[in-house]
């Protein structure tokens, strides 16, 4: 039955649907394509690679390490901040200054190979004033490539060769062992509180900004200032009480040992492996053994509980 139904219709014409129209056995020609289209030679961005800076690094600047970036007016947390690093800079390029002698560096050794002694101490005053201007410039413009510049002009000009003999920048200074090793510890201390600071600058006026423009909304920022401020006079304190209990370790073990024998104890006091290298790696690990205690016992969190119940009871 289908197949009488189909032959008494009889044969279908469709010329009709290619009326006006060219039929094509193959593809249209890529060169004829090629010659109708833009010429574009700008690079996809689905063709750029992704550069990222690894967070090791981003921890060190205290965030995103970033070229440049548009800050609102600085409030009066920044400005406390750029008041406190450029009085940290100034101490530290001073300490530096004097507890930093151009013998023993590199610059050193080429200005005696050149035959010019000037030109050592002219690049060491150099780095110094670098570290001194670029740190200005960065924390008044809140621009971190001038403070990261800063921060490696001050930390260059002190390396020195290992085999350098234990002498000052400046020859008025005292010579006794305690005070050179104080000296050493509040340039440590300097050294330390200005990147912190400085960084903190950074972090400070992002989230100002951030808060300003809407981006993000921050509860208790008063609070938050206060307790990072605090911060900053405990830190440096317990960073020089460690540093003290590293370096002072030839007085710290004789006093110890001098409650059970005098005589070792004496002994101890003339003992050069205590003021050696070798006191030093010793005090070194008799800190972090105290250290580690502290933290086995959750000390710091049991502080840190203690001070929140305390504000809690005073609600």
């Amino acid at each position: 039955m289908v197949a009488d139904t189909e032959s008494s219709k009889g044969e279908i014409d469709t010329s009709h649907l290619y009326e006006g129209k060219v039929v094509r056995s193959s593809a249209p020609s890529r060169k004829r394509a090629a010659g109708t289209l833009k010429r574009d030679s700008s690079i996809p961005e689905e063709a750029i690679p992704e550069v990222s800076v690894p967070n090791w690094i981003e921890t060190i600047f205290g965030g995103p390490v970033i070229t440049k970036r548009d800050f609102l007016p600085p409030d009066r947390m920044v400005i406390s901040l750029q008041l406190r690093a450029s009085l940290s800079l100034l101490i530290l390029c001073f300490l530096t200054f004097m507890l930093t002698p151009v013998s023993g560096t590199v610059w050193f050794a080429f200005s005696n190979i050149v035959g010019i002694g000037a030109l050592g101490m002219g690049i060491h005053l150099i780095l110094i004033t670098i570290g001194l201007v670029g740190g200005f410039f960065g924390i008044f413009q809140r621009d971190q490539r001038a403070i990261v510049i800063s921060y490696v002009a001050l930390i260059i000009v002190t390396i020195r060769f290992a085999g350098s003999k234990v002498e000052f920048g400046l020859s008025f200074l005292p010579e006794g062992e305690i005070t050179q090793k104080l000296l050493l510890i509040l340039y440590a201390i300097f050294l330390v509180m200005y990147i912190e600071i400085s960084s903190g600058i950074i972090r400070f006026s992002q989230l100002d900004t951030s808060i300003r423009t809407g981006e993000v909304y921050v509860m208790n920022v008063n609070k938050i200032s206060k307790k990072y401020s605090k911060a900053l006079g405990i830190t440096p304190a317990i960073a020089g009480f460690v540093a003290m209990l590293t370096l002072f370790i030839n007085l710290i073990v004789p006093a110890f040992v001098s409650l059970f024998s005098s005589v070792a104890a004496n002994r101890l006091r003339e003992s050069v492996e205590l003021t050696s290298v070798y006191g030093v790696a010793l005090g070194t690990i008799l800190v972090f053994m105290v250290i580690a205690v502290l933290f086995g016992a959750d000390i710091p969190g049991r502080i840190q509980d203690y001070r929140e119940n305390q504000s809690n009871a005073g609600k």
